[in-house]
């Protein structure tokens, strides 16, 4: 059973997907939080350092967005120079540019920036500029992924690239047409308006929460939406019948009494999930501690004391724990560098499944994870694509008193205590 729970509350939405009543994905939008990846700017190149191969481009955003030279060359790689020029011959102070985010600001960084554009639709993911076709990989069929491909380079203009995404499995090619028709005059209005418009400026944003929902994840194998605010609920309805009109039915107003989120028990799985400590059913538990260079996370028995022998009582908590953490990552989206200290294992064996198990979960995930392998150490190294702020920022602010570091430094007499 998979569904997707919506609740609105004065400007806030939330959402929160369940797979089988377990909350693996959780998604919040304010009017002031919109996302900002995937939109598209036309800025002014403030400062070229070529000994970074790097320039700045004002945006109109608080921080300069930063563009690396590889997002400045061609996408293709084929096409690209075989001696990587400097970037002061690709760009030049107060050159205007259009660019597209591919990673938010966090901390105290800008976004990231390309020339790279690419712009999702329903089935397929648009690249006017990037003259290549890729499959998505979730899709397993040799032959699917060969129809689709032929399909693609039949469909496609000299020069445009396209993405195949995993919910265009089995479509037909007037559908494939319809999306690619729409994204095209998508990217022709925006070429356009960029024409028109003075830099700084916004000249396209990726659609809302909500939109983007049923883009990207309200899909065949989802049983059904629901949402407790019914205008929310007829403008998905609407929207679910444009993209997919045999999904429509499967969109659900809830008007009962009790809160929608405790019936489903997400508030409660949400308080679990964003605690350092979580517990494991075993008795065991992950600690994660989150920095601005990496996520740690620690795996301990805790009052798992097992039934045959040591060796299985760690073996069986780490599998637990592997569990808990590819849901977790999703679920707090957790991204970069990712280390896990998992409790010594002395079989090879034993370290072999808990890396093929982290595989296979992690290939769920939306957002790209890869599983790098065991440090010298014993320490298992994993990394996920961040393109925003963790989840965490949502629901927490550093302490006033330590900073976040969850300790304090005490001094007689100190006002504060």
């Amino acid at each position: 059973m998979k569904q997707i729970v919506v609740h609105c509350e004065q400007g806030l939405t939330k959402a929160a997907l369940l797979e089988d009543g377990q909350l693996t994905e959780f998604y919040m939008e304010r009017p002031a939080s919109k996302q900002l990846v995937g939109s598209i700017y036309k800025g002014t190149v403030v400062n070229v350092l070529p000994g970074m191969q790097a320039a700045f481009v004002d945006i109109g955003l608080e921080k300069n967005a930063f563009l690396f030279i590889d997002d400045l060359l061609p996408a293709h790689l084929d096409k690209q120079p075989a001696i990587k020029p400097s970037i002061a011959e690709l760009v030049e102070e107060k050159q205007t540019l259009l660019v597209q985010i591919v990673k938010e600001p966090i901390g105290t960084k800008g976004a990231r920036v390309t020339t790279h554009f690419s712009i999702p639709g329903r089935w397929l993911v648009y690249m006017p500029e990037a003259d290549y076709v890729a499959v998505s990989r979730k899709i397993e069929s040799e032959a699917e992924k060969k129809r689709l491909k032929q399909l693609a380079d039949e469909l496609r203009a000299p020069g445009e690239g396209l993405i195949l995404r995993t919910v265009a499995e089995g479509e037909s090619r007037e559908a494939l047409e319809h999306d690619l028709h729409v994204l095209r005059k998508r990217w022709d209005n925006i070429k356009k308006k960029a024409e028109t418009r003075n830099a700084p400026a916004e000249i396209y944003r990726d659609l809302d929460m909500m939109p983007r929902l049923v883009r990207d994840i309200f899909t065949d194998d989802v049983d059904e939406i629901i949402i407790d605010e019914r205008s929310k609920g007829d403008e998905i309805m609407r929207e679910v019948r444009e993209v997919s009109p045999k999904l429509a039915e499967r969109v659900k107003i809830y008007d009962a009494r009790a809160p929608l989120f405790e019936k489903y028990g997400i508030e409660e799985q949400l308080d679990k999930a964003f605690r350092p400590k979580i517990w494991l059913d075993s008795g065991g538990h992950v600690i994660i501690d989150q920095t601005e260079a990496l996520t740690v996370i620690d795996v301990n028995t805790g009052k798992f004391t097992g039934s045959v022998d040591l060796e299985q009582t760690v073996f069986e908590t780490n599998m637990e724990a592997a569990e808990k953490i590819a849901r977790l990552l999703r679920l707090r989206d957790i991204g970069g560098i990712i280390i896990v200290d998992f409790i010594d294992m002395e079989r090879e064996e034993h370290r072999h499944t808990i890396v093929k198990r982290l595989e296979e979960l992690l290939k769920q995930d939306r957002t790209k994870a890869l599983v790098i392998g065991w440090t010298k150490l014993g320490l298992l190294e994993i990394t996920r694509k961040k393109v925003k702020e963790n989840m965490d920022s949502l629901f927490f602010e550093p302490c006033p008193y330590c900073g976040g570091k969850g300790k304090a430094y005490f001094r007689k007499g100190c006002h504060k205590y």
